[in-house]
């Protein structure tokens, strides 16, 4: 009875109960690692076996998923519409029961108009934040969003109240507002707060901690590749999650020594007693800050304060980066991952553009406790990657995982770097893996999930056919393995056929 009360005390006031995932990996390391048990070794989408069940998506899914309060989202495009109102290329942001999948609401957002800004077809990339009774997420055109997890079903909640507007392409009529659609709460557009020029796709999973959302701003070069129009655009912002109101930017001029884009997100971690908000620019350099303490009075903006700083790859930096574009031999670094934060360290990977730049990348493991430039202080260890990587790192009982795009999985000794062993899969892989239940789950992009054993010896467990690629992280939450491919989400555990 007591530990009904706590928990339903836990939810009332706005926490997430045991088991949740409200963001992506562990709040707020990014450390992708689920305390979740009995997790299946393996499923078939043909035959059911041990899905609990799956959702079409779109067509095209590079959202991880997370879940929260009941409610599972996950982003997609507009090329299966939910609702006949809701035509044409989109960004699609679905909110499912738990339970079933059923559709509980869903954001739509129209593409936003600059040249290869919002390609065609792609969708919401950016993973959402729970807080709470609110979602917050860093959408197609570079806006962070405020939603109500009720959706509609509640009222249509302010202050911002136009979603009819806001759902409808420009130069079209206010659609009719329903139950299924998502309220928006307040938007805070960052192309017109600080100028930034989105490239390709918005990626950031935004993060939320005390009164604030931190946030990336995926500024980055234009349709060209060759010219880069917002240099002296912030790379990464924070803003009032109760108002939407901006506070804050960084002014380390990430944006000047940009090669393609930022689409890393934010981290955070106490060390010595002092908190530190982790960024991996798209400058290759990985920054510390200090949280923001209070909020500057309306209509100013603070500054905030960089802690340290560590360039990942400073032979590769060069005072005009865009005259590297497509070089595959020299030029600069950009992280797309995640640093994740663990026991006093940082880990984070870096290398060339996966498009656009050369072959090579690394994982990189920082001193958290250090200031200034640590460039050549606080490295403790350095490991070369097969080839390009996109992926962010799992640490867990001594070991650190990393995918690369050569279609291999690495496990390191996280103390030293070392390796304790590489499974081939001979399959590109984008995503990220997760550990959880003494297994390492990895997606690729040749519609095929790896599981393999969480030990210093390497033991694969299954390889599972699906039916699309898939650019995502898995995760799991409440006992629940979750992988979304481009086509599908699949909810998966112990259930049999």
């Amino acid at each position: 009875m007591k530990a009904r009360v706590l928990i339903l005390l836990g939810v009332a006031a706005g926490m997430a109960v045991a088991g949740d995932q409200p963001q992506w990996g562990e709040r707020w390391s990014r450390n992708l690692v689920a305390a979740e048990k009995g997790l299946p070794a393996s499923f078939d989408p043909k035959t059911g076996r041990n899905v609990k069940w799956s959702v079409q998506l779109g067509t095209r899914a590079y959202c991880t998923p997370v879940v929260a309060r009941g409610r599972v989202l996950v982003g997609t495009n507009n090329s299966r519409p939910r609702d006949a109102k809701h035509r044409g290329d989109r960004g699609v942001l679905l909110c499912l029961d738990e339970t079933d999948g059923t559709l509980l609401w869903q954001l739509v957002v129209p593409k936003l108009k600059i040249p290869l800004a919002d390609f065609a077809g792609v969708g919401i990339c950016s993973p959402a934040a729970v807080d709470g009774d609110r979602v917050y997420l860093l959408n197609n055109r570079c806006e962070v969003l405020c939603l109500d997890i009720e959706g509609q079903r509640n009222g249509n909640d302010g202050p911002f109240r136009d979603e009819g507007r806001y759902m409808a392409p420009k130069g079209t009529e206010p659609l009719a507002v329903g139950e299924t659609d998502a309220d928006i709460l307040w938007r805070c557009d960052l192309v017109a707060e600080v100028g930034t020029r989105p490239h390709d796709a918005v990626h950031c999973s935004v993060m939320v901690h005390g009164p604030f959302v931190y946030s990336g701003t995926c500024n980055g070069v234009d349709h060209t590749h060759f010219h880069l129009p917002k240099p002296e655009a912030p790379g990464f912002v924070v803003i009032d999650k109760q108002t939407g109101r901006l506070v804050a930017t960084d002014d380390t001029g990430m944006s000047r020594q940009l090669i393609h884009c930022m689409w890393s997100s934010p981290s955070l971690g106490t060390v010595a007693g002092r908190e530190l908000v982790f960024f991996g620019g798209g400058d290759g350099v990985c920054y510390a800050f200090e949280p923001l303490e209070a909020a500057p009075p309306e209509g100013q903006r603070a500054k905030l304060k960089t802690a340290w700083h560590f360039h990942c790859d400073p032979a590769g930096r060069k005072e005009r980066p865009l005259d590297f574009q497509d070089n595959r031999q020299e030029g600069p670094s950009l992280i797309s991952g995640m640093p994740v934060f663990h026991r006093g360290r940082v880990y984070v990977t870096a290398g060339g553009d996966v498009w656009h730049g050369k072959p090579q990348s690394w994982l990189k493991c920082i001193d958290a406790s250090g200031m200034g430039d640590m460039t050549t202080t606080g490295q403790l260890w350095s490991r070369p990657l097969t080839r390009y990587c996109m992926a962010t790192p799992a640490v867990h009982e001594g070991l650190v995982y990393i995918t690369d795009t050569s279609g291999q999985i690495h496990c390191l000794d996280a103390a030293t770097g070392e390796p304790r062993w590489v499974h081939a899969t001979r399959q590109e892989i984008w995503g990220s893996p997760l550990v959880a239940d003494g297994k390492v789950y990895v997606g690729t992009m040749r519609r095929r999930l790896f599981v393999l054993a969480a030990d210093r010896r390497k033991r694969l467990l299954a390889e599972v056919p699906l039916d699309a690629p898939v650019a995502t992280s898995p995760i799991a939450a409440n006992g629940v393995l979750y992988i979304s491919t481009m086509r599908t989400l699949y909810a998966v555990a112990k259930t049999g056929e």
